[in-house]
């Protein structure tokens, strides 16, 4: 596990492959996705590195539900109760009412080259015994509307990743918590760091996820923490024009 102080009461956290951060005010947590299975510890623990608790937490905000992004809730919901919070269309999803979730078959097809066998390895390590997980709990939070939670964030629609994707906006801070509409890095990505799309194997609809994109070249903000790699310091409308050349 790393842990990043971004300022403003947000910190961001990498545990296997994948990023969840955590926004506080005062001794109160809103938590923005969990990792994968394995990482429910991890998250306890980066709560424990920050001065918090888990009856801090006042809600987990999912911004998809895929295995990385929520497998981390179980661990914190036996320890205290909290809302767990996705756009409307990602309800069912979470529910496992309906998978979006790349399978067996395409994963092992990634191992064809090193970084695709390490990455399979690392991500099997990370998932079982819990590959069947949901999150029954997960209710939808309103697009568009600030939630009383730390951190004030706004829920905004962006499918194509997966149906109900959605990103958080927090406003006072100008940073966008884009989960996988936007990442910077991963390990099927070849080259430094820098803003793009996941690898076409991850992705629902590909051209609904890039006309999504200009719901956040659309905000005002300046700070990019995104579902996988390191955070982009610069405008939003600069990352996404920058994105669509691609």
């Amino acid at each position: 596990m790393q842990l990043e102080h971004l300022g403003g009461g947000v910190h961001l956290v990498t545990g296997t492959n994948v990023n969840w951060a955590l926004v506080t005010e005062g001794d109160a947590v809103t938590v923005v996705d969990a990792g994968y299975p394995n990482d429910g510890r991890a998250l306890l623990e980066s709560l424990a590195a920050i001065g918090r608790r888990p009856g801090d937490v006042q809600a987990v905000v999912l911004t998809h539900a895929h295995l990385d992004h929520l497998g981390g809730i179980p661990a914190l919901l036996r320890e205290h109760r909290v809302p767990v919070l996705t756009g409307e269309a990602e309800v069912a999803h979470a529910h496992r009412e309906r998978l979006e979730q790349i399978s067996p078959a395409q994963m092992l097809r990634q191992c064809g080259q090193w970084r695709g066998l390490v990455w399979t390895m690392q991500t099997v390590r990370a998932v079982l015994p819990h590959a069947s997980m949901s999150v029954p709990e997960a209710t939808s939070a309103a697009n568009g509307v600030p939630l009383d939670l730390p951190g004030a964030l706004t829920p905004l629609a962006t499918p194509g990743h997966t149906t109900g994707h959605t990103v958080y906006y927090m406003a006072s801070a100008g940073i966008v918590f884009s989960g996988d509409a936007l990442v910077t890095a991963h390990p099927l990505l070849p080259g430094p760091p820098r803003p793009q799309l996941l690898p076409r194997v991850f992705n629902e609809n590909e051209a609904e996820m890039r006309r999504s994109l200009s719901v956040l070249g659309e905000l005002e903000a300046d700070i990019l923490v995104p579902g996988h790699g390191p955070v982009e310091r610069r405008a939003l409308a600069e990352i996404v024009a920058d994105v669509g050349l691609q």
